[in-house]
């Protein structure tokens, strides 16, 4: 038997292990999703108007919000995705890892103050105060849906994939039934607990995730006696590349195309996080500017902290365990975690049947608490923004307008749950870059000028917006990403002509040079009163509500 085909079968007999202590693995699955249940329905019964359900009430401290940020941030990417790309592509898999990180000083130093002293429950709040309300109001509602939606992708791949493994499923079916079990499970979420329920979980889960990152990175260390260099000298080895595993280059150095992939990258990943439509309504859900960010600093605190430990659970899966059984389990490198945590307790043990089966329901705790956020930031956006402000006019009762979301949700619901079974073979750290990519392109320009440009119109921000968001989506259909290589979204077929595999390069320097052209070409005069009182009230919290 080849080396691969033995490691191939060694991953099926994992998988089978596994599966073999099914009532323990539903058991524990079972305890999280009954758990965080309980706490929405708990939460949906303190829900009792608008600002319950888009805010929270703003009654979180700057810890909880921070905690239910870092649970919002650290998604299925940052403990799937980020641990494969480091299992397969060493330092270059690492770059995530300091992109995502690097990401939350733009978000501090520009955006989490103004924007929690200058809106109320969206982006959309921000821009409308001094533009006309409808059109900017309908752009920011289509962008922060199409950017959830993005992200909504990864958190599904990684659900289909995770659960797969764990149960031992196989068919495209199987996988497909467990994307829509937890696009379900994220509608009952948010339709019934609203942000309460959400913030709630999200702060469970972010405890569960770290406390399962420190077990299985003290694990690694203890296997090499807390030498780091022997844990990456043995993963170099083992990953068959050798030194260049733990010297950049690997994934992003080979020709001039996957540099300029590279500079993409990680442009979108540290300019994307300050117009994550998710991420910006967290900083609502706090009383003050100040609280705001004192959770920002939390979360930097706690997100710095794991990401540090993606360096132990990627290169202690390279160490412990072949490229090809990795490959075997998941072409993107998606079960690399889970694998590490199965081989750390013993592959034909019960306690690497517990072990993985812990980690596993953390990471789909992970998955929940994701996805609930983000569905709760586009049904948000639609109900607030298209619904209330577009098509009502401003005249939608409170009452109609949480009912308006929870429909929204439904369908978002469904929209995602479509889109996830098709993604469900991409590496969902890629995926969740596109969404940086789209997010930096057409919301980040936008609430800059919005926020900092005294000649900034209505024009300029529909061009921004709607200009990015063409622009990075249209991209991304046409790249590799979608079509033309064996782990494309449609590996048999080859459409694409735009080389990159992030958008990021093209389409963020087109948002903002949209923004900047459509505002010099518009014949609107911005209303310098209505620009003064923003200014006032996004640097002093005057007025706020």
């Amino acid at each position: 038997m080849s080396p691969v085909r033995t490691t191939a079968h060694r991953t099926v007999l994992a998988a089978g292990e596994a599966s073999e202590h099914r009532p323990l693995i539903i058991t524990l699955f079972a305890v999280f999703v009954a758990a965080t249940l309980v706490i929405t329905v708990w939460a949906g019964r303190q829900t009792k108007d608008a600002a319950d359900f888009y805010a929270g009430g703003r009654q979180f401290t700057g810890f909880q919000n921070g905690l239910a940020v870092s649970g919002d941030y650290m998604s299925a990417a940052s403990f799937l995705g980020i641990a494969g790309a480091i299992a397969l592509f060493g330092y270059d898999g690492f770059l995530y890892s300091i992109g995502f990180l690097v990401a939350w000083l733009v978000a501090l130093l520009l955006v989490a103050e103004p924007l929690r002293n200058s809106g109320r429950y969206t982006m959309g709040d921000v821009l409308a105060y001094r533009m006309r309300q409808r059109p900017v109001r309908t752009a920011a509602g289509t962008s922060t849906i199409v950017v959830s939606i993005f992200y909504l992708l990864a958190q599904m791949a990684g659900a289909g994939v995770l659960v797969s493994l764990l149960l031992g499923i196989t068919s495209d079916g199987g996988k497909i039934g467990i994307v829509a079990l937890v696009g379900v499970l994220m509608i009952v979420y948010v339709t019934i607990g609203g942000m309460k329920g959400t913030t709630w979980v999200q702060m469970v889960k972010a405890v569960l995730l770290i406390a399962g990152a420190v077990l299985l990175t003290f694990l690694v260390l203890l296997k090499f006696h807390f030498n780091i260099s022997d844990l990456l000298g043995r993963a170099a080895d083992n990953s068959g590349k050798g030194s260049p595993f733990l010297e950049p280059g690997l994934k992003y150095g080979a020709t001039s195309t996957t540099k300029l992939d590279f500079i993409s990258l990680g442009m979108a990943l540290v300019l994307g996080t300050a117009g994550l439509p998710h991420i910006l309504i967290r900083f609502y859900t706090v009383p003050t500017a100040k609280t705001a960010r004192k959770s920002v600093n939390w979360a930097i605190g706690l997100i710095g902290a794991f990401y540090l430990m993606t360096l132990a659970l990627g290169f202690g899966a390279a160490a412990l365990i072949k490229p090809d059984e990795i490959i075997a389990s998941n072409k993107a490198g998606n079960t690399a975690a889970p694998l590490l945590a199965l081989h750390l307790g013993g592959v034909d043990s019960n306690w690497g049947a517990i072990l993985l089966a812990t980690i596993s329901a953390v990471a789909f705790a992970t998955i929940l608490a994701v996805v609930a956020g983000l569905t709760l930031a586009s049904s948000s956006s639609f109900a607030h923004d298209i619904y209330a402000n577009v098509i009502k006019k401003g005249q939608a009762s409170e009452k109609e307008e949480m009912k308006a979301a929870r429909y929204a949700t439904v369908g978002i619901g469904a929209v995602s749950i479509l889109l996830g079974a098709l993604a469900r073979d991409l590496n969902v750290a890629g995926l969740v870059a596109l969404a940086f990519a789209v997010a930096a392109s057409a919301n980040l320009p936008t609430i800059l000028y919005s926020l900092f440009w005294k000649r900034f119109t209505t024009a300029g921000a529909l061009w921004s917006i709607y200009g990015g968001l063409a622009t990075a989506v249209g991209l991304v259909l046409f790249s590799p990403v979608v079509s033309g290589k064996p782990t494309s979204m449609f590996p048999d077929v080859d459409f694409h002509w735009f080389p990159l595999e992030n958008p990021g390069l093209i389409s963020i320097p087109v948002g903002f040079l949209l923004g900047w052209l459509g505002t010099l070409l518009s014949k609107e005069e911005p209303d310098a009163g209505k620009y003064a009182e923003l200014e006032v009230r996004s640097l002093t919290g005057t007025g706020a509500h």
